[in-house]
């Protein structure tokens, strides 16, 4: 972990130092995927619900992003290059109906995580399936995960298996246990104001993996 260079400063939020590892940080065990039985699917205030297999998904449109990693935990990881679908592919094919105004991810193992409608619809927002040229690592959200780079990296989940399409705006997983509702990383919207103990648990995680890997 370092201070940021003065070249690169303007790109690292408050509260954050930089990392070239990128640390693996899981509430629980990674699942283990079998892509026979994988989909992904759209559903709640849509048009039209919708399924893909894991082939089915592959045949999608792909785009390659750059974009910076912002964790929660207070590192940054710069210059990630990312490989797979825009959401907008994905919600224009199911057509959210009018008063969408926020979507739950829904991931593996039965983890959950809200975001704003609109902040899905930025051209870096992608359902992602290569990091850096690689096949994504299973400890990292292969086959595939969400990356959203405005928010704070919790908003870009895992394993992540269909977006529920809302009026309303649920909290998820670890919104539930004290993290922010919006997660923006330039305002620290880190926690709300009740600490909990999933919190602390994550917290002495995330330190014993990065002192591992010293």
């Amino acid at each position: 972990m370092k201070e940021p260079d003065a070249d690169v400063a303007h790109r690292v939020p408050p509260g954050q130092t930089l990392t070239t590892k990128w640390p693996v940080l899981t509430y629980g065990l990674t699942p283990r995927v079998d892509l026979r039985r994988w989909t992904f699917r759209c559903f709640g205030a849509v048009e039209r619900e919708l399924t893909w297999t894991w082939e089915e998904f592959l045949k999608l449109p792909r785009v390659t992003v750059r974009s910076d990693i912002h964790c929660v935990t207070r590192w940054s990881k710069l210059d990630n290059e990312w490989e797979g679908v825009p959401a907008r592919v994905i919600i224009e094919q199911a057509r959210p109906k009018p008063g969408t105004a926020f979507v739950l991810q829904h991931a593996d193992p039965d983890y959950t995580t809200n975001t704003a409608f609109a902040d899905l619809l930025d051209d870096d927002v992608v359902l992602a399936i290569r990091h850096n040229g690689n096949d994504l690592e299973p400890d990292h959200g292969g086959p595939m995960r969400l990356v959203l780079p405005k928010l704070y990296f919790w908003k870009s989940s895992k394993w992540l298996r269909a977006f529920e399409f809302l009026d309303v705006n649920p909290p998820g997983f670890w919104e539930q246990n004290g993290y922010h509702m919006h997660a923006d990383p330039w305002t620290e919207e880190r926690y709300s104001d009740q600490e909990t103990r999933a919190m602390q648990q994550m917290r002495a995680e995330a330190a014993r993996r990065l002192r591992e890997r010293s």
